[in-house]
C-alpha cells in the first residue's frame, strides 16, 4: 500500500486532471447510459435489434475517428485541441437524447455523442502515456480509468435518486447536461506534455508498416475478444428480463463501477510488476465464466448482484493493463496512432458483436448470445498465452 501511496504521489498533475474530467465526463454519461434500454423499449418502443444496432453503428463510426484523430495528432504534436472539441460535443448530443421522440433520434444524438468520443480518446491517451514514464504505465492508465469508473458509481446513482423522488427519464436526462459543462471548462486547463515538442511525426500507414508484429498479434486477439463482448446494455436487458425493478437497474450498475473504481488502480499497477499479459487472461476467463452464469438465468437474485460486481473486478483487471501493454509494444511518437489503431479494434468489431448478439437472443436465446460471448473470450485468452509469451 505504501508504495502504490508514494507512486500516485509521483504521477504529474495532467494525469490527476485528465482523470478528473473523465469522472465528471462518465457521470454525466452514466446517468444516461444505463437507462438508455428502458428508454428505447419503454417510451420508444425498440427491442434488442434496433439496440444492437444503435450501439454497434456508434460505435464503429467513433472507432473510425479514433485512428483518424489518434494519427492526425501525431502529426500536429498536438492533442489539447481533439481533447477540448470531443469532450464538448459529447456533452450536448448526449444531453439531447432528451428531447429524443424516436429512435432514429437517439441514433443520431449517439452517433454525435461517438463522435466526440472518437475524436478525444486517442489523443488524451497519447497525451497521459507522453506525460509519464515507463515504469508508471500500469498505474498511470489504471487509474484515470478508476476515476473514469468512479463517474460510473455516482452517475447512475444520481439518476437513481432523481427517480426516486418521481423525476421522468428525460428530466434526467436534461440533468446530465450540467456536468458536461464543467468538463469542457476543465480541459481549457489541459497542457501538452512538454517532451511532444521534439517527438519526430511518423507516416501513417494502412497496412500498419510501422508497427512491430507484436502489437499487431495483440491487435488480432483483442479483436477476437470484442467479437463476443457486445453492448453492456445487453447486460442491463438481461437483467430486466430476469425480473429486476427498473429503479434497480442503476444500482446495479453503479456496484460494477465500484468494485471496477476500487479495484482498477492497485490491479493495474501490478501489472507494472507482474506483466500485463497474465492479468489480462485471469480477466477474460472470469468474463466468460460470468457471461455463462448470466446467459443461463436460473439464479437467485443475491447472485445477480455477486455477478456485476464480479463484472467489475473483470473491469479492473483488464481496462488499465490494456492500454498499458500498447504503450509497452510501440515506440513513444507513435502513440496517438497506436491508440487510434487500438480504438479502432475495439469498436469496429462491436457493430458485428452487437448485431450477432441481438440476433442470435431473439432468434435463439439469451444463453446461445451469451455463451457464443464466452467462447470467445476463452479462445482470446488461449491466443494471447501463446502469441504474446515472450513479449
Amino acid at each position: 500500500m505504501a508504495t502504490l501511496t508514494t507512486g500516485l504521489r509521483a504521477l504529474p498533475r495532467s494525469v490527476w486532471l485528465l482523470g478528473t474530467i473523465s469522472l465528471l465526463n462518465d457521470s454525466a454519461s452514466e446517468m444516461i447510459y444505463p437507462l438508455l434500454p428502458l428508454f428505447l423499449a419503454g417510451t420508444l418502443g425498440a427491442g434488442p435489434r434496433v439496440l444492437g444496432l444503435i450501439e454497434g453503428v456508434a460505435e464503429a463510426v467513433s472507432s473510425l475517428l479514433k485512428l483518424v484523430a489518434g494519427a492526425w495528432s501525431d502529426r500536429m504534436q498536438r492533442a489539447k485541441p481533439f481533447v477540448v472539441s470531443g469532450y464538448g460535443i459529447a456533452g450536448v448530443a448526449r444531453t439531447l437524447i432528451a428531447a429524443a421522440t424516436g429512435w432514429w433520434m437517439v441514433l443520431l444524438c449517439r452517433l454525435a455523442d461517438r463522435v466526440g468520443k472518437g475524436l478525444r480518446s486517442s489523443p488524451r491517451d497519447a497525451m497521459l502515456g507522453r506525460s509519464i514514464t515507463s515504469d508508471q504505465r500500469g498505474l498511470a492508465y489504471g487509474l484515470h480509468r478508476a476515476m473514469d469508473n468512479a463517474g460510473a458509481v455516482i452517475g447512475p446513482l444520481v439518476a437513481a435518486g432523481l427517480l426516486a423522488l418521481g423525476f421522468e427519464l428525460r428530466t434526467v436526462f436534461w440533468c446530465a447536461g450540467v456536468p458536461a459543462v464543467v468538463v469542457l471548462l476543465l480541459t481549457l486547463r489541459l497542457r501538452e506534455p512538454e517532451a511532444a515538442a521534439v517527438i519526430e511525426p511518423t507516416r501513417f500507414s494502412w497496412r500498419m508498416q510501422e508497427f512491430p508484429p507484436a502489437f499487431k498479434r495483440y491487435l488480432l486477439v483483442l479483436g477476437l475478444f470484442m467479437l463476443g463482448n457486445s453492448s453492456n446494455l445487453f447486460l442491463l436487458l438481461r437483467v430486466r428480463e430476469l425480473g429486476f425493478a427498473q429503479s434497480q437497474i442503476p444500482l446495479l450498475w453503479a456496484l460494477m463501477s465500484l468494485v471496477a473504481a476500487v479495484f482498477l488502480t492497485p490491479l493495474s499497477s501490478l501489472s507494472d510488476r507482474i506483466g500485463r499479459r497474465q492479468l489480462i487472461i485471469a480477466g477474460w476467463i472470469a468474463y466468460a465464466v460470468i457471461y455463462l452464469l448470466l446467459g443461463w438465468g436460473g439464479l437467485p437474485a443475491w447472485s445477480v448482484w455477486g455477478l456485476f460486481a464480479a463484472y467489475g473486478l473483470f473491469i479492473a483487471a483488464t481496462e488499465g493493463a490494456e492500454k498499458a501493454l500498447v504503450a509497452d509494444l510501440v515506440p513513444r511518437e507513435q502513440l496517438g496512432t497506436a491508440f487510434g489503431w487500438y480504438h479502432l479494434t475495439l469498436g469496429i468489431t462491436l457493430l458485428p458483436a452487437s448485431l450477432l448478439f441481438g440476433w442470435l437472443w431473439q432468434s435463439v436465446s439469451a444463453f446461445t448470445a451469451f455463451a457464443f460471448g464466452a467462447g470467445c473470450a476463452l479462445l482470446a485468452a488461449a491466443l494471447l498465452a501463446i502469441w504474446l509469451r515472450k513479449t
